[in-house]
């Protein structure tokens, strides 16, 4: 996984989160004191870890341990090394293989990295070399895992192909990724925080050449300058304090497969400058290093932000969002594909009533109808947790009204004033609310109605908007009609 993976034990600064390990490390070796010493050192590094004497009994511990890494003599008796590893990566193919050899010769070291092996280590092992491969290794492995658990999540989704979409411009939108999805070309994703930009980008990934590799992410907002660039381009060792070991960064990570960088627009014109270099020249160095780095790596960025304004006001770099937009993708907002809101509120009762255990038939037809009323402004974000709120409050066999929050309840019209009990002027009032209300707030127009001058209500209006006992009118009066 990245490094801002949920699961991920271990900071920038090289500090564990107490009692988390940092990963599973399987040791095969069919010498026992140095698989024991080998194990003994990794256990000390924070990682967990099981031994095997030989490739046969590697294989079975796979499934119950579960490794994230393998380290792995080269020549063991019965089942060697390599013969171990092809075995043993159609069965974990998120796992990283790295062989131990004590011949240390180039022709083993190409053989194992031909077959599958991510590195090699030649005995006797150097502490350094070990504690620099392993790190590299389990990031590896954490990138592998996270890529697979994003596949699980587009499968379960049904994220390409098979959105949940019955609107016009949603259908269009979909189109354009199928379009766009096989080509190499940058794309820039553009809509309000909630739409499913990031649900679009890993339609994207999924629909391109590089469906295969990896789907490398990054919340450009989350992070402060200094970390920014050492996420993209990754850091030497002694970059900055706290950077004790090398550590690759995000293109690195992407190579040969897709980096999505949600809200592009927040990140400095420092980190702009180097992002336009690697789009213009494909190329980067680590934050404190000299070796230029070259990836095959397709960007996609998204955006809620107009970066047309932010160009205007010097915030964003014009060169790098004529880089970025060679394809734009705009999503449009829930109230704008209003025939989208039923589907996806039944998909979202469907998944969120399975998680929670609960058997719910559906959504009442006025309930729907509260729904698809409501502007939403946080989008299908929004929706998505009303829903499950809805779910856990259901009592019924359908989810109603009395489910929803609240705030998604229309107004109801004030009622007029009950007879007898009101005064003329609470009745005069009322007649002349109601009826700018249905006149659109035309003073002109509710005079000709109510057979009074505009002046009249004009002067009614200010009269009840500085009474302290008055309601304000639910509309305004439009004074030059």
């Amino acid at each position: 996984m990245g490094a801002d993976a949920p699961d991920r034990a271990e900071s920038l600064s090289g500090q564990r989160a107490p009692g988390r390990p940092r990963g599973r490390i399987l040791v095969v070796d069919d010498e026992a004191n140095a698989r024991a010493a080998l194990s003994e050192i990794l256990r000390d590094e924070g990682y967990a870890t099981e031994t095997a004497a030989d490739g046969f009994k590697a294989l079975g511990k796979l499934e119950e341990f579960a490794p994230d890494v393998v380290l792995t003599d080269l020549k063991m008796p019965g089942l060697d090394g390599i013969a171990f590893m092809e075995k043993a990566k159609s069965a974990s193919p998120q796992t990283v293989f790295v062989v131990m050899t004590a011949f240390g010769t180039i022709t083993s070291a190409v053989s194992a990295i031909k077959k599958g092996a991510d590195n090699y280590l030649t005995k006797p092992l150097d502490y350094e070399a070990l504690s620099a491969v392993v790190d590299r290794a389990m990031d590896k492995a954490r990138l592998l895992q996270e890529t697979q658990a994003l596949r699980e999540r587009l499968r379960e989704r049904n994220a390409f192909g098979h959105i949940v979409s019955e609107d016009p411009k949603m259908r269009a939108v979909l189109d354009l990724v199928a379009q766009v999805g096989p080509s190499k070309a940058s794309v820039l994703i553009t809509g309000e925080s909630g739409t499913g930009k990031e649900l679009i980008a890993e339609a994207l990934c999924a629909a391109s050449p590089r469906a295969g590799g990896p789907f490398v992410r990054l919340h450009c907002a989350a992070l402060a300058e200094s970390l920014l660039e050492s996420e993209l381009f990754g850091h030497e060792k002694g970059a900055f304090t706290g950077a004790v070991a090398r550590r690759e960064g995000r293109f690195k990570q992407a190579d040969g497969g897709t980096l999505f960088l949600d809200e592009i627009g927040e990140i400095p014109q420092g980190t702009q400058v180097k992002l336009l270099r690697f789009l213009q020249e494909k190329t980067f160095e680590r934050v404190g290093g000299n070796e230029t780095l070259k990836v095959d790596v397709r960007l996609i960025a998204a955006t809620n932000r107009d970066l047309s304004a932010e160009i205007k006001r010097g915030a964003f770099r014009e060169d790098l969002y004529y880089r970025l937009n060679v394809i734009t993708i705009e999503l449009p907002p829930l109230r704008e594909r209003r025939a989208d809101i039923g589907p996806l509120a039944s998909f979202f009762l469907g998944r969120y009533a399975t998680e929670n255990g609960r058997s719910i038939d559906g959504i009442t037809e006025q309930a729907l109808k509260v729904l698809s009323s409501y502007d939403w402004p946080g989008n299908v974000r929004e929706l998505e947790n009303v829903i499950e709120r809805a779910v856990v409050l259901c009592d019924a066999p359908r989810v109603d009204v009395r489910h929803l929050p609240p705030a998604l309840a229309p107004k109801q019209a004030e009622g007029p004033p009950p007879i007898p009990g009101s005064t003329i002027q609470d009745l005069e009032r009322y007649a002349i609310l109601r009826t700018l209300e249905a006149c659109g707030g035309s003073t002109s127009k509710a005079a000709g109605i109510l057979g009074v001058s505009p002046r009249k209500i004009q002067y009614k209006l200010h009269e009840y908007s500085s009474s302290p006992t008055s309601p304000r009118s639910s509309g305004s009066a439009k004074e030059d009609d």
